[in-house]
């Protein structure tokens, strides 16, 4: 079973990945990661768990996909991740950051639009879901 979302779904499957042993393999396009800086205690209780939090429950790998330029999640919570990941132990996981990219890179009715970063980032999806997802 592999798993794909973007924006708050991208924030899912880090979520679904770390609840869910059925699940093969994911990809996060520009979800969620931690809450922002100026989050409000209830803030942060609503978007719980974050993903940031869950890297130790990783039952399968995910690949986040994000931009540069992101205005909502920005560098330092994928720099966060990224570490969360590596202390888990989590190899398998990890974020590829396009350098330039806006939040909905890959969305090709937005002017946040990349093809190439968003043709990257399909192929390395489609890459993961061919090792992890065939049998």
């Amino acid at each position: 079973i592999g798993i794909t979302g973007y924006c708050w779904g991208g924030k899912v499957v880090w979520q679904a990945a770390a609840r869910f042993a059925a699940i093969d393999a994911g990809v996060a396009w520009y979800g969620q990661l931690a809450p922002g800086a100026t989050a409000t205690d209830d803030q942060k209780a609503a978007g719980a768990p974050w993903p940031v939090d869950l890297a130790e429950d990783m039952k399968a790998p995910v690949i986040g996909l994000y931009g540069s330029e992101d205005r909502g999640i920005p560098l330092s919570a994928v720099e966060a991740m990224n570490a969360a990941l590596a202390r888990a132990g989590q190899t398998e996981s990890g974020i590829t950051v396009y350098d330039g990219a806006q939040h909905g890179f890959h969305a090709d009715y937005r002017a946040s639009y990349d093809a190439e970063d968003a043709a990257d980032g399909w192929a390395r999806m489609l890459a993961l879901f061919d090792a992890r997802l065939k049998s």
